[in-house]
């Protein structure tokens, strides 16, 4: 069974190493997303801290890693577009979602954002956010399978990002 769990201090070397995996597979993919140093140990730190950095695994196996955070998103408050919930209703957001080498090609993604889209509901969260880069046509279309509409466009860690919402 497919479960969230929250990453616990000393395992961030775990949760870096799936990110960075995630990152070579960008670039093999000519993605030129997070390829700037972003996500690093420091974001990941801070996840785990405020107690939103996330493994996915089944059973026991950890197959990817994600922050889930309800606090909002600073940069979606200058969205270039507009949200289907509006601008001021609470929302869950995925950010750094990445996945280790041996799990590609394997619908995690899909099971990633229904375990959210749970989480999110149980806490009385019927908005689900989610960006990207432009040319990101993985993530997109992995978005778009999964019920989520584009929104917009906004500014994150120095690029402009594509935004997209889901209720749930």
């Amino acid at each position: 069974m497919y479960q969230l769990r929250n990453v616990q201090a000393g395992e961030e070397t775990l949760a870096m190493d799936i990110i960075n995996q995630a990152k070579a597979y960008l670039k093999e993919q000519g993605i030129d997303q997070w390829q700037t140093g972003y996500p690093n140990m420091e974001a990941i730190l801070g996840d785990i801290e405020k107690q939103r950095g996330y493994f996915i695994l089944e059973d026991d196996r950890i197959f990817g890693y994600a922050c889930v955070d309800y606090e909002g998103e600073p940069a979606y408050q200058e969205l270039k577009g507009q949200w289907l919930s509006g601008a001021d209703a609470p929302y869950v957001v995925v950010h750094r979602m990445a996945f280790s080498k041996e799990s590609r090609g394997k619908g995690l993604a899909d099971v990633a954002f229904r375990l959210v889209a749970e989480q999110a509901k149980a806490k009385g969260i019927s908005n689900f956010r989610v960006d990207t880069d432009e040319a990101n046509q993985i993530m997109q279309h992995v978005l778009k399978k999964n019920g989520f509409s584009y929104c917009g466009v906004i500014w994150f860690d120095n690029s402009e990002k594509i935004a997209f919402e889901k209720l749930i």
